[in-house]
């Protein structure tokens, strides 16, 4: 959990009250380790932030909504950053009306939007130069295969009555939680080399308990995480010469 929130860094210049917000955001997701609902809390504390740095920025008084919807007319954040911000606010007006419970979403999902919120408040105090903005809005990389299999996996409901379960000494709930870890760092600048070694361990536990699972999504579940494991090895094989 550490690793995964390492590039979580606080923006200079913002006010305590944005710094506080942010920084208990992430470290309420590094301790979703503890307490799976904090993952989602996180998401909604980092708003707080957000709706602070927006309505100081557009020097306006507006619901999340419109102040996001300004931002991105304005160019002051890309789309695709005020689309992930509005699934925030989304979420939080479901967990207002009950529809949605504290433990909508998990860690890897909450991080993803907890960064937006960071990536967003980063460009609201420090606008880049126009040639930085595509850059921000990832557009000028292509989706790779292990980049849709990265999203697939994040929408994906860990399966369910296998918490705490583990299949020939393996537990389903830490392997899910190193793979996704190393899969993410890898995209997200690359493994090091005691993370080859760890995700070598790892896709032996996979390639052991995927044949020994008789429930289908579970079965689904962890063979894409499998998936997953391979596409980031391969990339560490150095090619035949």
């Amino acid at each position: 959990m550490h690793a995964l929130v390492a590039d979580l860094v606080l923006p200079g210049g913002a006010s305590m009250y944005v710094m506080s917000a942010l920084e208990t955001s992430r470290e309420l997701i590094r301790h979703s380790y503890y307490r799976y609902e904090f993952a989602t809390v996180a998401v909604t504390h980092s708003l707080f932030a957000l709706e602070h740095v927006l309505a100081e920025r557009l020097a306006i008084s507006e619901p999340l909504h419109d102040l996001i919807e300004r931002a991105a007319d304005a160019g002051l954040i890309t789309p695709a950053l005020a689309a992930e911000l509005d699934r925030g606010r989304l979420l939080r007006e479901e967990l207002v009306q009950g529809s949605k419970s504290s433990a909508a979403l998990r860690p890897l999902r909450a991080l993803d939007m907890v960064r937006a919120v960071f990536d967003a408040v980063s460009l609201l105090l420090h606008p880049p130069a126009a040639a930085g903005a595509t850059a921000a809005d990832g557009g000028g990389r292509p989706a790779s295969g292990l980049a849709r299999l990265w999203e697939d996996h994040l929408r994906a409901l860990f399966p369910v009555g296998f918490r705490g379960v583990d299949v020939d000494g393996v537990d389903l709930v830490l392997l899910d939680s190193d793979v996704a870890s190393l899969v993410h760092r890898e995209l997200n600048g690359g493994l090091d080399d005691s993370g080859i070694a760890c995700l070598w361990d790892r896709i032996a536990d996979l390639d052991k308990i995927v044949p020994l699972v008789n429930e289908e999504y579970c079965a689904s579940y962890f063979t894409r995480l499998r998936t997953m494991a391979h596409a980031v090895a391969a990339r560490h094989i150095p090619a035949a010469t």
